[in-house]
């Protein structure tokens, strides 16, 4: 890892005690955006994810001793890591340094254990006055339930996701990806990045909290006011939705194509390519169809029964009608328009050689309009993998340790 990484954040250290996955996506992202990110993690075992698996990946001689999860190499890009027993006086003496440096903390233990170690908030903005600590819980620092432990999926069903997903409301379906945790590390990042540009005026850290059962009510969108205002609880549904038709999944003669009909113009364009009427009874407005949801989709597959799905979607594109299929994983890091976009990158890794991973999903570009988006990434760290060079710069760099963290030099181990 090298300070010279380009990006916004460049520059900006980050101490990452985060593990699993909603804090680790919060540290990848600021990392994506060019911080250093130095991970600590437990001696011996390393973040949980480590062991999350199959699938692991192993390096090309097979040992064992260099196997990686292929959940923690989703999660930990452009990071190094350092092993620190925080019950040990040493190695919190380690930490304690990393923070005087830092400008960020990021943690999600369970309430009450940082306090336990010695390293409560207010202790830790003792040692540093402008840090940004990220804190991040399952269902809240407090509140009846709060320091309650959060698992994703647990989130998602009591976070009122999994009442809204599924073919119907007697099956509740989780979401296909950790969307809690990603939400929740989301969030976090948002707050840090508001937070770092208020303690730029104020000369102040801030504490940051956030919670999967916040991040997911956070992204509840239509379906709170839905209830708040409306009245009205939205179930699961399948693959339409709640207050747009025709809005979903329709079969066709070798499969099934997706369609977003969403407004009355769109509506009379798509009629117009398959010679419906617009005006048929029940469907003339959008309240009509929805209300008429079920016998639309039916009038609306009988006339797709004899497409094929790759002339429908060359049809829907020529009349103007937003469509798309249903891709699998496979297909779409196969995509030409994913790898257009800059979501796939390579880097070498130290065990494992090199290895494809998705990209950061953000590119920036000058007013010049030349594109300046990171290129340049590192891969997911070997457990301790710079516990030496960071406990060497550390060493090095003792004259500056009293310094506010704006002002002292956060160059890499390799640099200093």
């Amino acid at each position: 890892m090298t300070d010279t990484a380009s990006g916004p954040l460049s520059g900006t250290l980050v101490v990452d005690l985060s593990r699993a996955l909603a804090g680790p996506h919060a540290t990848m992202m600021l990392g994506d955006l060019g911080a250093r990110v130095i991970k600590v993690e437990t001696p011996g075992t390393g973040d949980d994810t480590r062991g999350w698996g199959p699938p692991f990946v192993r390096p090309d001689d097979g040992s064992a001793d260099g196997r990686e999860s292929t959940y923690f190499l989703s999660a930990n890009r452009n990071k190094e890591s350092i092993t620190l027993d925080l019950k040990a006086d040493g190695d919190r003496q380690v930490l304690v340094d990393l923070v005087r440096r830092a400008d960020v903390l990021v943690e999600n233990f369970r309430t009450g254990v940082l306090d336990r170690l010695r390293l409560g908030f207010d202790m830790l903005h003792e040692i540093n006055p402008r840090l940004v600590i990220l804190s991040i819980t399952g269902f809240g620092h407090d509140g009846p339930e709060g320091g309650r432990a959060g698992y994703d999926q647990i989130a998602q069903g009591e976070a009122g996701l999994m009442s809204l997903t599924g073919s119907g409301p007697d099956d509740p379906q989780k979401v296909g990806t950790p969307i809690a945790d990603l939400l929740a590390g989301m969030y976090g990042a948002y707050g840090v990045l508001a937070a770092l540009l208020e303690c730029g005026r104020t000369g102040t850290g801030t504490v940051v909290r956030t919670s999967l059962l916040s991040a997911v009510v956070g992204v509840h969108a239509f379906q709170s006011t839905r209830w708040t205002i409306a009245g009205e609880v939205g179930r699961a549904q399948g693959n339409h939705h709640a207050s747009i038709a025709p809005y979903g999944l329709f079969h066709c003669a070798d499969g099934f194509v997706q369609i977003a009909v969403g407004s009355e113009r769109l509506w009379r364009q798509f009629c117009e390519g398959f010679d419906l009427d617009p005006a048929t009874p029940g469907l003339e407005t959008n309240e009509r169809r929805v209300a008429h949801r079920d016998r639309l989709i039916e009038i609306i597959e009988e006339h797709f029964a004899s497409w094929k799905a790759l002339d429908l979607l060359a049809r829907l594109d020529q009349i103007g009608i937003p469509a798309g299929k249903v891709r699998t994983i496979d297909e779409v890091y196969a995509w030409e328009q994913t790898r257009s976009q800059g979501l796939l990158i390579d880097v070498e890794h130290p065990t494992l050689g090199r290895l494809e991973l998705a990209g950061p999903p953000l590119r920036f570009f000058d007013p010049e309009g030349q594109e300046v988006t990171r290129t340049a990434h590192t891969s997911p760290p070997t457990l301790d993998g710079s516990g030496a060079a960071i406990r060497a710069w550390l060493a090095r760099d003792e004259n500056r340790a009293d310094g506010p963290a704006w002002a002292v030099s956060t160059r890499t181990a390799a640099e200093a």
